[in-house]
């Protein structure tokens, strides 16, 4: 069964999670109250700025680790992977993943000075070398759900000299992560948080983010933000002063749906979508497909995108990626809700 029955009733087998999360009752609930008060004039979303430092501490426990202070808040991965990108010297060498999510790679590529180096991700730890200013990769891959090794990647990188930057938002949210295996940490909300498209996290120890400065910041990020309104004096000397201002509105959703995960808990979460996922594997392989075998919530079937329609018309929601089906399994999802995907995908 679901992880959270009362939170969540889609009408459709949804495991497309990778793409965008369902949100939980609760959010939905907060957002309408919040909205209810600001059309009658009697409060605005801005009233809620209390919650900020509320969803800052709840990213830090999803980080084993991390402390409030290190986490600045934004609204996209790309803008706050600006501040590590714009740091690095002109010709310094940036190693990526063949086939990463866009967001990861596009600060770095169109720089336009930098050395950005493409390999496979399993080669990624042994193509680190003392040249490598900083390796960028997310921690599960957003178009087949591969996980990287990031023992490995932190061991290699310490060895050379370089940062490890790591994207955590196809993780976060069902994947234990540690905050010291990486110097950078990025994650949007929208996906395994179940949270918000406008809220996203930026998290950094300090020795890590000294030298780092935002791009274009703005009055939230001042260290005393309504004092300096008029008369700006000092970044905030914490991961603070790469703050954005706040969709409050999604910092609402997103603070409901952070206080779900941490009531069931990340291990929880963890065992119930693996445990979907698979059964989903070894269903698909019955059917004469082939699919990456590996510990991940998200299962790439190659070569099924020819019943990418009759999933659809069976209301059974996935991704086409690369000529096959992508499928990611969450909280809200079920037993049932694999055994109808697999149903559909074996009509022919």
């Amino acid at each position: 069964m679901s992880l959270a029955p009362a939170e969540f009733a889609p009408e459709t087998v949804y495991l497309n999670t990778a793409s965008h999360g369902l949100p939980p009752a609760r959010a939905l609930a907060a957002l309408r109250e919040v909205q209810d008060q600001w059309a009658a004039g009697r409060g605005a979303p801005m009233v809620h700025d209390g919650l900020v430092p509320d969803i800052r501490a709840a990213f830090a426990r999803l980080l084993d680790g991390a402390q409030a202070d290190h986490i600045g808040l934004g609204s996209t991965v790309s803008g706050l992977i600006g501040p590590v990108a714009a740091a690095l010297p002109a010709g310094a060498e940036v190693l990526v993943v063949e086939g990463e999510f866009a967001s990861v790679t596009m600060p770095f590529l169109f720089r336009g000075d930098l050395a950005v180096r493409t390999v496979p991700l399993e080669r990624l730890a042994a193509e680190v070398r003392p040249e490598t200013a900083l390796v960028a990769v997310s921690v599960v891959q957003s178009a087949d759900g591969r996980i990287a090794d990031t023992a490995l990647l932190r061991e290699a990188t310490r060895a050379n000299g370089a940062k490890l930057l790591l994207d955590a938002t196809q993780a976060a949210g069902w994947l234990p992560l540690r905050f010291d295996d990486a110097d950078y940490w990025v994650c949007a909300t929208f996906k395994w948080l179940i949270g918000a498209r406008s809220v996203a996290f930026f998290a950094a120890a300090p020795e890590a983010a000294e030298g780092l400065r935002p791009i274009g910041p703005g009055w939230y990020a001042a260290e005393d933000r309504w004092a300096e309104l008029y008369t700006p004096v000092a970044l905030a000397s914490t991961a603070r002063r790469f703050d954005q201002t706040p969709d409050w509105l999604g910092v609402v959703a997103a603070a409901s749906a952070l206080e779900l995960l941490e009531e069931l808990t990340v291990e929880k979460v963890h065992a119930h979508n693996l445990g979907l996922a698979d059964r989903f594997r070894a269903g698909v392989v019955d059917l004469g497909y082939q699919p990456l075998q590996q510990p991940s919530a998200i299962v790439t079937v190659p070569g099924a995108g020819d019943a990418a329609n009759r999933l659809e018309k069976a209301e059974v929601i996935a991704s086409a990626r690369a000529g096959g089906l992508r499928f990611s399994f969450h909280l809200f999802n079920t037993e049932s809700d694999v055994d109808r995907a697999l149903g559909a995908l074996g009509e022919r």
